[in-house]
């Protein structure tokens, strides 16, 4: 066994250039080598040298899963002080008691969270100005650094871990998020995740000379580095075999599949919640699939790869496998995934216990288990059921109230309740907390319930909590479905059928949103169902404020909006209009996209929310079917025989604009349906050297044969990183005189945000410049498009809809190299006049995470509005900006607005 963690750096030098961690922020991939990070950790180890970080002393480690966060915990590790991760989705408040708890030499982490954290100590300190000290966790203001400004604030130098660094070393302190208490946190010692790592690592020795045909292995990672298990998969597993992890934070399953088709994923470790939305897609996007799984039972595992080649393919040959924490497994999820012929690997662990307690050996699964005990643990079950745990992996200290607690008993009782096979693996049955003593007096253990319920194709989450009836505590099913619910008894009925009679649902209710709320690790906040569930009752009862409360937290997709825009009007239905009525911008649209696709998954159903044009149309795509007006849904059903009161609506059409002929509305319907494509063809070599060739001994001997253009710099421009450009918009010439005004270096490399609708015409034969609804034939529209894209490397911009993708392959445009000239204006201008840039900016460049170069030109407005020609007139003047950077905290608004003026004075200056 390793001597202590901070070995494991020796490998990531051993390793070198292989790639350690690609992570995904914004529309931006960025890769790191196991060199770099190890790089990096010993210069942050040497900063936090410099700042007096003694040993022992505590690092808030606050931010989303990158390379700056395992490199910076692996810092700490060297320098022998104790992490303290904070999950990045937890809330300020929490991570202010916890700071507090901890007392902090320095905290470091995303820019935005860390001001954040700054903002909440400093409201804890106004509450008890008496106890400053105590409240901000430190003697004066806390010490902070953003992993925005490493690249100007860690030294050159690296530090050699610091001496004395042993099995019994203090590690890091695992708070759990959510505590309504006094913090209290796991401490782990480097002995505690050796003893759960080692064995894996002894296991995976003889697999090793395999792996070689398959290297490198990734992994695509959902998981917070907060939490044991995404340590796991995230931190120790992947250095065994010198793998790549993938960070994703975006947990929605057409995107999770795209990602493991597109990088050649190998494994996915992800919650239960997670691999049952990716289940629930490939059901809702391959009709039949559920029958074409029950009829393989019993089939060879060859034939069934072949009878499953279309799933397969949907995501690359190179994946095999899924790896499941974070809570129990239903059965029939992982029936499933075995069914097309992928391996499901499970094991059981909690923080205390530093993971891992059994695993599944990913070759010898024991399907319907949590696997045998690791070597080096004892696992016995006590008379209740409970199961006991003993060994060197379990943490024997805890932290609260500001110092270490040491534990003394031997044995860790876990508050699981599981039975042991004949063969050894354990299966898990629940909490023991959870389990319902009902009136009866007969133990319902909840996953039990929940199992059966959630294999009903119309439940898409379900929670069974203690309802208190008359007669005493009973189980209360609380379902998420999918649309309005109406065959939601059959549902219930079909699953009481595969349950023993004590254990039959006997009262349930609908959740009025289309999930239930959840931790960051996809695990139910049972409490606030409980919560909720009471308000129901009252409400039953004819508590008229608990009705109030109810009614008004009924339309979560209209607070949703609310939240996007700021306000809605007094009366607002599913008639409203989303732009007129409810204010709902470009930029709304893509904030609302990306709110329902983080808060709902592979949930939602539908085309996409940017087709909507009333809250009735948002709300039939949502949830999948016509738009309801609903009242106050939360009806027990079963308890009082009352029926649900939504009532289904024909689902709104297309609306008709004024002065709009029917076949113009028909033709708008068809190119607002239209799908973009978005090419990498003209990123290849050949076409780049043809593309740099024609710049140079065409385009720019023509731009400066014919507009003689003048270019002022601002400053001198080296291309160091890849940049967007922003730029007024007066002709379709602008682009090239805005790329004859740049270094050669950079105009050889740049990628033109055009027109969609454009581009769109062009490929269909339709002429854009005639009316809408009329556009006419065009012979060589198709030939436009090729040279366009080619010559110019041009990818679509939508006006209307479909930003997000845009702004994905603007992204990836950048990781490849490329500057991203975009015209903000969204369209020319008629007289030369800066109009309003669209406020889709602001929200690019936040993705896009890098340097912003405005660009006016100056001359060519005056003489399209005089009517005059512009060959050498001699006034054209192509005035390019200094580079322009925007914090993490800038809203998309003030960026937009930041952008305009920047703009406007190259304009007028």
């Amino acid at each position: 066994m390793r001597e202590h963690l901070a070995t494991l750096l020796d490998d990531f030098r051993r390793y070198g250039r292989e790639i350690a961690v690609v992570h995904y922020r914004g529309n931006r991939r960025r890769t790191a080598t196991y060199a770099e990070i190890a790089r990096l950790a010993g210069r942050f180890a040497a900063l936090l040298e410099r700042r007096d970080v003694l040993p022992g002393d505590r690092v808030v480690l606050w931010a989303e899963n990158g390379t700056e966060w395992v490199a910076a915990f692996y810092g700490i590790m060297l320098r022998g002080a104790l992490a303290v991760p904070l999950d990045a989705y937890g809330s300020a408040d929490f991570a202010a008691r916890v700071t507090a708890d901890v007392k902090p030499k320095i905290a470091v982490g995303d820019a935005l969270l860390l001001s954040e954290l700054r903002k909440a100590m400093a409201a804890a300190a106004v509450k008890d100005r008496k106890h400053r000290a105590s409240a901000s966790g430190v003697a004066g203001p806390l010490e902070t650094l953003a992993f925005e400004d490493w690249a100007t604030s860690l030294p050159a130098d690296e530090a050699a871990p610091v001496s004395g660094l042993n099995h019994n070393t203090p590690l890091q302190i695992l708070f759990t998020s959510g505590t309504t208490g006094e913090p209290k946190g796991i401490v782990h010692t480097h002995g505690n995740v050796l003893a759960s790592v080692g064995p894996i690592e002894d296991g995976a020795r003889p697999y090793m000379r395999y792996e070689k045909l398959a290297h490198p292995l990734r992994f695509l990672h959902t998981l917070p580095l907060s939490h044991v298990f995404g340590q796991t998969m995230g931190l120790w597993v992947p250095a065994i075999f010198a793998a790549e992890v993938h960070f994703e934070s975006r947990l929605v399953a057409p995107k999770l599949i795209e990602t493991i088709k597109r990088e050649r994923i190998s494994v996915l470790a992800a919650v239960p919640r997670v691999i049952a939305l990716v289940k629930t897609h490939l059901e809702n996007t391959r009709p039949g699939l559920a029958e074409r799984v029950a009829a393989s039972k019993g089939m060879k595992a060859w034939k069934r790869w072949w009878v499953f080649r279309d799933v397969h393919r949907a995501f690359g040959l190179k994946f095999w496998a899924l790896v499941s924490g974070g809570g129990a497994l239903a059965a029939p999820l992982e029936q499933f995934w075995n069914a097309l012929g992928f391996v499901v690997v499970q094991g059981y662990g909690m923080t205390e216990t530093t993971a891992l307690i059994t695993l599944n050996h990913p070759f010898h699964v024991a399907r319907g288990t949590i696997g045998k005990p690791l070597p080096g643990r004892e696992v016995k079950i006590g008379a209740d059921g409970e199961v006991l745990v003993k060994g060197p992996m379990i943490s024997r200290a805890t932290w609260s109230g500001g110092h270490l607690q040491e534990r003394e008993d031997e044995w860790l009782a876990t508050g699981d309740l599981a039975e042991q096979q004949a063969t050894g693996e354990l299966r898990f049955l629940g909490r023991k907390s959870e389990t319902i003593v009902t009136a009866a007096g007969v133990n319902v253990h909840p996953e039990d319930l929940e199992a059966a319920l959630e294999q009903e194709p119309g439940i898409s989450a379900c929670a069974v909590v203690a309802m208190e009836t008359p007669n005493g505590p009973e189980p209360c099913a609380v379902l998420a479905v999918r649309g309005a619910g109406e065959k939601t008894a059959e549902a219930v009925e079909r699953a009481n059928a595969r349950l023993a009679d004590f254990q039959r649902v006997r009262r349930w209710v609908l959740w009025p949103e289309p999930d239930l709320p959840r931790t960051s690790t996809g695990k139910v906040r049972r409490k606030a169902v409980e919560a909720w569930l009471h308000e129901v009752q009252a409400a039953a009862a004819g508590d008229k404020t608990a009705q109030k409360d109810l009614a008004s937290a009924q339309d979560w997709l209209l607070a949703l909006i609310n939240n996007i825009t700021g306000g809605l009007p007094k009366h607002a239905g599913d008639e409203s209009r989303l732009v007129e009525d409810l204010g709902m911008d470009s930029l709304g649209r893509v904030q609302l996209d990306a709110a329902l696709e983080d808060r709902l998954g592979g949930l939602l159903a539908g085309p996409g929310v940017d087709e909507a044009r009333t809250l009735g149309e948002l709300r039939a795509i949502v949830e999948g079917r016509a738009a309801t007006h609903a009242g106050v849904r939360a009806v027990v059903h079963g308890a009082s025989g009352m029926e649900t009161m939504a009532g289904p609506a024909e689902q709104m059409p297309l609306p008709l604009e004024p002065g709009e002929s029917e076949a113009a509305h028909v033709a708008r319907g068809e190119r607002e349906r239209v799908k973009f494509l978005y090419p990498h063809w003209p990123w290849g070599a050949p076409v780049q050297w043809a593309r740099a060739a024609f710049l140079e001994a065409v385009a720019q001997p023509l731009v400066w044969l014919l507009a003689h253009p003048r270019v002022v710099r601002a400053v001198p421009l080296a291309a160091k990183e890849p940049m967007l450009i922003v730029c007024n918009h007066v002709t379709a010439f602008d682009g090239p005189l805005v790329e004859y005004a740049l270094p050669g270096s950079m105009r050889r490399r740049v990628a033109v945000a055009m027109l969609g609708e454009m581009l769109e015409d062009y490929r269909h034969f339709r002429n854009p410049d005639r009316a809408p609804g009329c556009r006419g034939f065009m012979l060589l529209g198709p030939l436009a498009y090729l040279l366009v894209t080619a010559l110019f490397n041009v990818f679509p911009l939508p006006r209307q809809r479909d930003f997000q993708r845009s702004f994905v392959h603007a992204g990836e445009a950048l990781d490849r190299g490329f500057n991203v000239l975009v015209f903000p204006e969204g369209t020319r201008s008629t007289a030369g006049e800066l109009a309003r840039f669209r406020p889709g900016i602001g929200i690019l460049v936040k993705q896009s995470g890098t340097a912003v170069l405005p660009v006016a030109i100056r001359g060519l407005g005056e003489l399209k509005a005089r009517g005059r020609g512009w060959f050498r007139s001699g006034t054209v003047v192509v005035h390019v900006g200094e580079p322009m950077r925007f914090g993490p905290g800038e809203t998309e608004e003030k960026i937009t607005e930041g952008l305009h003026a920047a703009v406007e004075r190259l304009l007028h200056g």
